[in-house]
């Protein structure tokens, strides 16, 4: 598939802020260690014994279904504020013309993402965010709420992330949309606490 062109534009057009709620349940984040821990216990250990197997097994597929929750939230946050961004450019006569779909702001995200950003994920711990953001659109690309254990075949909490990936791209080649350049298009990233103090003492000013 053709690249997209990129949206040639003159002035600058600040987005919203991407605000990220938390997403990690202390329960949720033992059973994700439980599950690698599993996973390299049975790679190291093979198929020999069918008992200890059977609860690694368990291990895993428990911390790759919280994985998928987890996933799942943080798509919830991405589409909320691609849908905004598709509202504030809305708004901007010069724009309102221009084709925008949600995958120009994915892109934006995802592969050119602006450094501030980018350094904030990093200060977070979060290194691998571009395959985080892109499997968390393309798992809540396709549910509406997380999908309950038992509807999901074991098979495919396995190997999730690859049927993440494929929705992901999908999705992305569904809208034929341009790509924004990211110095007309500034944003900024909060953890929802950390956006909600700011709020606090910017009305605390205004007093």
């Amino acid at each position: 598939m053709s690249r997209p062109a990129i949206l040639e534009v003159d002035e600058v057009y600040p987005l919203p802020p991407l605000i990220l709620h938390p997403f990690t349940e202390s329960a949720s984040t033992v059973r994700v260690l439980e599950s690698a821990k599993a996973s390299l216990s049975m790679l190291k250990e093979g198929q020999t014994e069918a008992e200890g197997q059977s609860d690694l097994e368990r291990q895993l597929l428990e911390g790759r279904y919280a994985e998928v929750r987890m996933l799942f939230y943080v798509g919830k946050d991405l589409f909320r504020w691609m849908d905004q961004c598709l509202d504030t450019c809305g708004r901007a006569p010069a724009l309102a013309a221009r084709d925008l779909h949600r995958q120009s702001f994915a892109q934006l995200l995802i592969k050119h993402t602006p450094a501030d950003v980018e350094e904030k994920l990093k200060s977070w711990g979060v290194v691998e965010y571009v395959r985080i953001f892109s499997r968390s659109i393309g798992i809540y690309a396709q549910y509406m709420e997380p999908p309950p254990r038992e509807t999901l075949q074991n098979e495919f909490l396995r190997h999730y992330y690859r049927y993440a990936d494929y929705a992901f791209a999908s999705w992305r080649d569904l809208r034929k949309s341009p790509q924004l350049p990211p110095e007309n298009f500034p944003f900024t990233l909060y953890a929802s606490g950390e956006y909600t103090r700011m709020l606090e003492r910017q009305w605390e000013e205004s007093v």
